[in-house]
């Protein structure tokens, strides 16, 4: 099996300091458990996941009742900033749910979170069974502070093959067939593509593929480096530049702006067929299983990979995403409730259950061995593609927003939404953005 490859680099990180008061989506701790105040906890986020985790937590603590695990989920974006807040306060979860890159290293450098370097050299079983370079994303400055724990996401472009059969397209290779596909959308009366563009985030994918389709994963290594002027470059400059003009073409849909990625509201208007469209995360497969059953199971759900754009140095078959998500263990944490987050991530993760849970939602673990689980699935023909994509990959780029320091992250986000809304050119992106390097 090939493995995935990662750019990781150095990142300076400072913490950005920030409250929101926020009420938990779900939690666990049945009755009976043993979950009490003093039980280790852990954060999750509402959406694909959210069941498959439920059902671990249940039957570790079923099974544990000495040792039970609290586990309370939020939804997505409320997260990000909440998981910052309190762990910087020392008052998180003793499971900490990330992502790596940036904001795993601003947890390393304020020592929030444990090296768990130690622990995978005692457990080489626990080590063996992830796929190494995904393994990889969760090492700073050489020693593992992160642990993954779930599947592989890179993002892809979702269509409604039942909406390009009624206009006799199929789906773009490039950013000019893309483009021309814009009008003869709109003319049948849909949208070509949806956008949760309030969450913010699902922009970003949209200015990470450009880039690297244009200029090639260098120019965002560089960034990540903090190289001085680096969100000049010519490619960032482009990439901004195509977006703009995108939704000058009435690219996206009316109201993108007030449309929630965190409600699924995004990938409905994909399956209902308003939009033909979607730039999104593999994670939303799991979304549309869910709620869109027949659609999916009927084959009008097609995939494929981010157009090429022409004279771009980047490798067609790059993608960006996250390699997955992780867990590290707060540095805060009692010795009761480290001891239980590290016999759950040993003996309670990544169970013969827990894998084909994570398959039946519609996930692709990132374990190793479990290709026949996947080619069993029925849905082995998406889980296959993105298995594929991810393990092909010469490059795969972790979200900006995750790869970044929290300070750079949240600033590249909020400037972005004033691009997509036309409120500022690329260049004044490209000069505000100059300003946070190093910060």
């Amino acid at each position: 099996m090939n493995n995935l490859k990662l750019r990781t680099a150095g990142m300076a990180v400072s913490a950005a300091a920030m409250s929101i008061a926020l009420v938990a989506c779900g939690s666990s701790g049945p009755a009976g458990t043993g979950a009490s105040a003093d039980s280790a906890t852990m954060w999750g986020l509402t959406g694909g996941d959210q069941p498959v985790f439920q059902a671990s937590i249940d039957s570790w603590n079923k099974s544990h009742p000495d040792s039970a695990i609290k586990l309370d989920f939020f939804a997505n974006d409320a997260y990000k900033t909440k998981v910052r807040t309190a762990v910087g306060a020392g008052q998180g979860p003793t499971l900490v749910y990330g992502w790596g890159g940036g904001v795993l290293k601003s947890y390393v450098d304020a020592g929030q979170v444990d090296d768990l370097t130690g622990f995978l050299k005692e457990n080489p079983d626990v080590q063996s069974r992830y796929l190494p370079s995904i393994l990889e994303s969760g090492v700073i400055d050489g020693k593992t502070y992160a642990l993954p724990n779930n599947k592989v996401q890179p993002v892809v472009l979702y269509y409604n093959k039942e909406v390009f059969d009624k206009i006799g397209a199929v789906a773009p290779k490039t950013w000019d067939e893309l483009m021309a596909l814009v009008p003869k959308f709109k003319e049948a009366g849909v949208a070509p593509f949806s956008l949760g563009g309030q969450s913010k985030w699902p922009d970003l994918m949209w200015l990470e593929y450009l880039v690297d389709r244009i200029g090639g994963p260098e120019v965002f290594a560089n960034i990540a480096a903090n190289k001085p002027e680096a969100w000049s470059h010519p490619a960032v400059i482009e990439a901004l530049t195509k977006i703009q003009e995108l939704v000058d073409a009435g690219g996206f849909i009316n109201g993108f702006s007030s449309i929630a990625a965190d409600s699924n509201a995004d990938q409905a208007l994909l399956y209902t067929g308003k939009a033909a469209m979607i730039l999104q995360g593999s994670w939303i497969y799991q979304g549309m299983k869910k709620d869109a059953a027949d659609f999916v199971s009927s084959g009008k759900l097609g995939y494929v990979p981010f157009p090429t754009v022409e004279g771009g140095k980047g490798d067609p078959a790059n993608v960006v995403g996250n390699p997955s998500n992780f867990w590290s263990v707060s540095s805060k944490a009692t010795e009761d409730q480290k001891k239980t987050a590290l016999e759950y991530v040993k003996d309670g993760m990544f169970t013969d259950e827990n894998v084909q849970s994570l398959i039946d939602s519609g996930a692709v673990p990132v374990v190793t061995g479990i290709e026949d689980k996947l080619a069993a699935s029925p849905d082995k023909d998406f889980l296959s593609y993105v298995y594929g994509l991810a393990k092909d990959a010469p490059d795969f780029t972790l979200s900006w927003d995750q790869a970044l320091s929290p300070a750079q992250g949240d600033a590249m986000l909020a400037n972005l939404d004033q691009i997509f809304l036309k409120k500022i050119t690329p260049e004044q992106f490209a000069s505000t953005m100059n300003a946070t390097i190093g910060k």
